[in-house]
Parts: C-alpha cells; sequence; structure tokens
C-alpha cells in the first residue's frame, strides 16, 4: 500500500511541476503600412472561453503618453476588445498597457505563475488580437485552443491590413 501511495504521490506531483512549467509565447507582426499618414495602431491582446467571455488581458498597447491620458480616448475604436473588457477596466493595468508599437514582430510570453493565466482553468479558448489605426483601419485575429495543451502545438493566423502574421505557441 505505501508503494501505491509514494507512487501515486509522485505522479501527483510530476503533473503538478509540469502544469507549472505550461508557457504561452504569443508572436504579433505590425505591417509596414505604404499609407500616406501613418499612426502606430492601437493592440490589444486578451483571452476569450467559448462563450465569448473576456478571461484575461494579456497586453493592451495604446499611446501612454498623452497628457491627461488623451490617448485612453481612442481605445473604444477597438470595438470587439472594448466590448469585452475594455471599457470596465480603469487604465492605465499594471502589466498589460503599454505604448503603441511600430512595424515589426513582438513577442510575448506569459507562464501558468503569471497573473494573466490564473484564471485559465482547462478548457477551450481563443486568443483574439485587435488593432485599430487612426486614418486606417480595423482587423480581429482569433486563434481558438486548448488549455493546457498535453503536448507543445503552434497555432497561427494572417491578417490582412493592419496585423501581420500571428502565432501562439502553447508548451505543456
Amino acid at each position: 500500500m505505501k508503494v501505491l501511495t509514494r507512487s501515486l504521490s509522485a505522479a501527483v506531483l510530476c503533473s503538478a511541476l509540469s502544469l507549472q512549467a505550461a508557457e504561452l509565447d504569443i508572436s504579433v507582426a505590425i505591417p509596414k503600412l505604404s499609407v500616406a499618414e501613418y499612426h502606430k495602431p492601437y493592440v490589444a491582446i486578451w483571452i476569450e472561453n467559448n462563450a465569448s467571455k473576456e478571461v484575461t488581458n494579456l497586453a493592451v498597447w495604446y499611446d501612454t503618453e498623452m497628457r491627461n491620458q488623451k490617448g485612453e480616448k481612442w481605445l473604444k475604436d477597438m470595438r470587439q476588445w472594448w466590448r469585452r473588457s475594455g471599457r470596465s477596466l480603469e487604465m492605465p493595468v499594471d502589466g498589460v498597457s503599454g505604448a503603441t508599437r511600430g512595424p515589426g514582430k513582438y513577442d510575448l510570453n506569459f507562464t501558468l505563475g503569471d497573473n494573466q493565466l490564473a484564471e485559465l482553468a482547462s478548457g477551450d479558448y481563443r486568443l483574439r488580437v485587435e488593432a485599430a489605426r487612426e486614418v486606417g483601419g480595423r482587423e480581429l485575429l482569433d486563434i481558438p485552443f486548448s488549455w493546457p495543451a498535453t503536448s507543445a502545438q503552434t497555432l497561427t493566423a494572417q491578417g490582412e491590413s493592419e496585423l501581420g502574421g500571428i502565432a501562439l505557441t502553447i508548451r505543456p
């Protein structure tokens, strides 16, 4: 009986340690656009469950340098994010808010111990990335995924205008 208990305890411990190592890596590309008047896009990155309810905000990039928080005025242009959670947040959000970014590829990494993943129970979700640009357009990309992953996987989506390629890598 003691051997079975020890084996079971060891299996539970190994399982718990592997869950703690779980990671989400996100790569977001903002394309270089040939337009007369270019403004860096506002970008929101969040996770929703299958009931389209926001579970966690991962990043919100906007003009944080504007005087008197005027940059927050245009957050509502990211309509889906704004409706799901943006309007209920008090900006800036520590660890989530950041400055806008110009064309390029940006990588984010989250591990199970991070605050952003604390509410992520086992289940099916969607990574959502939305971008809106002044004197430009708006684009929303989704990547469905299951958490936790049983094996490493990389899932992708390709933007057509305001966003380039988005990649979500999940490691158990």
